[in-house]
């Protein structure tokens, strides 16, 4: 760990809050939240036990099911993620593994960088939550590996919910008599991570459409020593122009192990479509397909897109099952190599655990950060990273507290189902050319 002055007041920061929100948590947080959402069987658990199990139904008929466990840097981490919509006689299975990999905090001006799942007590800064904080949710109790405060390991800091999306779909074809709409359900699973000043709300969202969401929201307060941006780098707070706040980044890192339909043998696609001037009536658009087979640093770009097909399942149409990469608004951060680059695939190794500052002791020679993995091995079992990132200019909204700021991506089906696995039965022979019966 660094010792100079505002890492020390960070991590001073860090175990006097957490302390006594544990404390405060003994009591506020403790049992379950009121009105608990409505449980599938639990016979039908994903190999885990009872307590490591996640199972929910939702209204609209899907299921979700996983595992879970919680680690010391990682936190929250997900295991066997599996869907069942309506109309599927068994569980697809959909992910392995997925965790967050780093959350790097460098600032504006050059004097601080921080890596907050490594470095600096992320996994043991595990918050109580009050039932206020999981609204017709449960609250699990987690035992914290090398928790901050020691005399309270256990601590009651995973929320499972489900909440109301809006529409779903909605269609009322050619004629006035029939509306079909359906208001979308989402499973959420999330924990609150007190690291220095800030909090960050890790939450994975499923959605009844087969849709995973991976966000993290920062709250909790800007950093008090971090007021000395006199120099253009920061944002004056408060009254006049006096107290300048610190511009930095928080580039968050996901790690995504994929297993469709139970194999961990995918393989990853990268599409691109360009429009020309050259249609006889309109612009034309060409959509290329490249087979991505050896490891790739990869960039967003518009028209660009990437999915993870399954070796081995199929859905009913024949098509095989895929899950597609939907980035969500980015500020990629230039100053680090590994930063440079919005998704990673990489050949499996499990050593490789963290984007930067890689912990595991992977042998003599590898390197410690994500963009260095990328050496030209053949994808046979890919690991998908992705990178988000968000420059945080304060405003005199971010006090006191500071409204979260989110940052994310998701992962959608494709092909998973034949048809939107949402359909009403009414309209369940409609698939394909619907003119043409197919």
């Amino acid at each position: 760990m660094r010792v100079n002055r505002i890492s020390r007041a960070r991590r001073r920061g860090a175990v006097g809050l957490a302390v006594a929100a544990l404390a405060a948590g003994a009591t506020a947080g403790a049992g379950p939240a009121v009105a608990q959402p409505k449980a599938a069987p639990s016979a039908a658990a994903p190999g885990c036990s009872a307590a490591y199990t996640i199972e929910q139904k939702l209204s609209t008929g899907t299921t979700w099911r996983m595992c879970w466990h919680y680690e010391r840097e990682a936190g929250l981490v997900l295991e066997n993620i599996s869907y069942q919509p309506p109309g599927e006689a068994a569980p697809i299975k959909v992910l392995a593994d997925a965790k967050l990999a780093q959350i790097h905090v460098p600032y504006d001006d050059g004097k601080n960088e921080y890596s907050d799942l490594t470095q600096y007590g992320f996994g043991t800064g595990l918050m109580n939550m009050a039932p206020g904080e999981c609204p017709g949710g449960t609250i699990k109790t987690v035992k914290v590996p090398d928790a901050i405060d020691p005399a309270h390991p256990n601590v009651k800091g995973l929320c499972t919910t489900t909440r109301s999306r809006g529409h779903a779909f909605r269609m009322q074809g050619d004629s006035a008599n029939k509306v079909f709409q359906t208001q979308g359900k989402d499973f959420l699973v999330y924990t609150v991570n007190q690291v220095g000043w800030y909090e960050y709300i890790t939450e994975w969202r499923f959605q009844d459409d087969g849709t995973i969401n991976m966000n993290v929201g920062a709250t909790g307060s800007l950093s008090p020593y971090d007021y000395d941006a006199g120099d253009g780098r920061g944002w004056p707070l408060g009254k006049g122009a006096t107290a300048y706040a610190t511009s930095h980044q928080h580039d968050v890192f996901w790690k995504l192990d994929f297993a469709l339909d139970g194999s961990s043998k995918g393989r990853v696609e990268q599409y691109d479509s360009a429009v020309t001037t050259h249609g006889a009536n309109t612009p034309t658009n060409k959509t290329t397909l490249t087979k991505v087979t050896k490891e790739l640093a990869g960039d967003a770009k518009n028209m660009r897109w990437w999915r993870i097909v399954s070796a081995t399942g199929k859905n009913k149409d024949n098509h095989a099952r895929s899950y597609e990469i939907v980035p969500g608004p980015t500020t990629k951060y230039p100053g680090r190599s590994f930063t440079q680059h919005d998704v990673y695939f990489t050949q499996y190794n499990k050593c490789e655990q963290f984007a930067s500052d890689n912990l595991p002791n992977c042998g003599a020679g590898h390197p410690k950060q994500v963009d260095k993995w990328v050496n030209g091995q053949t994808l046979t079992q890919p690991v998908v990273w992705v990178n988000v990132g968000f420059h945080h200019i304060a405003r005199d909204e971010d006090q006191q507290p500071m409204p979260v700021h989110w940052q994310g991506f998701s992962i959608a089906p494709r092909d998973v189902t034949a048809m939107n696995p949402l359909t009403p039965p009414a309209l369940a022979n409609q698939n394909g050319n619907v003119n043409g019966g197919s």
